[in-house]
């Protein structure tokens, strides 16, 4: 079975910065790309980050140059890296695994971030 869990979540000031870790477990095959996306309340999941297994990224560009991911393929772990948080950051983020980073097949829960003003 497989399992997504994310860690690294939490409130945080604006300007500041967090670090989302996911691992996957129950893993039996080549995982192609992993990524986050976040939801808002109110609003609908958009992507936030993608990395292929051959370190190929992608960021939404809202985030780019603030936000960078990462990939430990050993270890089937991703990370999102996070400077200078805005309010509007704010959201759940969901960890995901998929063929590509917007055909997924596995979702984590999600952890909370919130950045305050």
């Amino acid at each position: 079975q497989v399992q997504l869990v994310e860690s690294g979540g939490g409130l945080v000031q604006a300007g500041g910065s967090l670090r989302l870790s996911c691992a996957a477990s129950g893993i039996t095959f080549r995982i192609n790309t992993m990524g986050w996306y976040r939801q808002a309340p109110g609003k609908r999941r958009e992507l936030v980050a993608g990395i292929t297994g051959g370190g190929s990224t992608n960021l939404v560009d809202s985030v780019k140059g603030r936000f960078t991911i990462s990939r430990d393929n050993a270890k089937n772990t991703v990370y999102l890296q996070m400077n200078s948080l805005k309010v509007e950051d704010t959201a759940v983020y969901y960890c995901y695994v998929g063929s590509s980073m917007y055909v997924i097949d596995y979702w984590g829960r999600g952890t909370q971030v919130t950045v305050s003003s």
